[in-house]
């Protein structure tokens, strides 16, 4: 796997360092991020007090997602609102609905399309962060994540030498053991 959510929590792994079958690879964590992002929309609006997550229904990483966003939230004394989406063709409703209940901020799951999410958050004028780092450059306010090439290159190295006989049995997530 090149960088995924939570492996474990999306069932592809049994644990970090077991993870058992023919996975090998790195976790993107992006979980985690979600409440770290609600920190800085602390920082960047002092005032905030609600924020939305945007989220897609159908997406097992949801349920991890959200639960940072409001471990954040909680930690800081932000109340947390959850919209679901049950299909993409929901996310300018979702948005439409937010312009009248007027949130401080959103947090945009990065499974949701993230340069429609962006511009509609521009249309609207609510502050918009995602986990996802091309979020940012697509309009939206702020993205927090891993450098995904940085990760992708990494998951290459894994490969190739995967691929040239050594060993799928390791667990680069950890460094237990290194590929030979």
């Amino acid at each position: 796997m090149a960088p995924t959510g939570d492996p474990i929590a999306n069932g592809l792994v049994e644990s970090l360092s077991r993870p058992g079958g023919n996975i090998t690879g790195m976790s993107g964590v992006n979980a985690q991020l979600g409440g770290k992002c609600v920190e800085l929309i602390r920082e960047m609006l002092p005032s905030a007090h609600r924020v939305v997550a945007l989220t897609q229904a159908a997406n097992p990483f949801s349920q991890a997602f959200l639960e940072q966003i409001e471990a954040g939230g909680s930690a800081i004394g932000i109340v947390i609102d959850h919209k679901a989406l049950g299909s993409l063709e929901e996310l300018e409703a979702a948005f439409a609905a937010m312009e009248k209940e007027r949130p401080d901020a959103v947090i945009v799951q990065p499974s949701l399309p993230d340069k429609r999410a962006a511009e509609l958050a521009v249309a609207y004028r609510i502050p918009a962060v995602s986990t996802f780092q091309p979020f940012a450059r697509q309009g939206g306010l702020m993205s927090y994540a891993p450098a995904m090439a940085y990760l992708y290159r990494r998951a290459a190295v894994y490969v190739d030498k995967i691929l040239k006989g050594s060993s799928r049995a390791i667990c680069p997530l950890n460094n237990q053991r290194s590929l030979s």
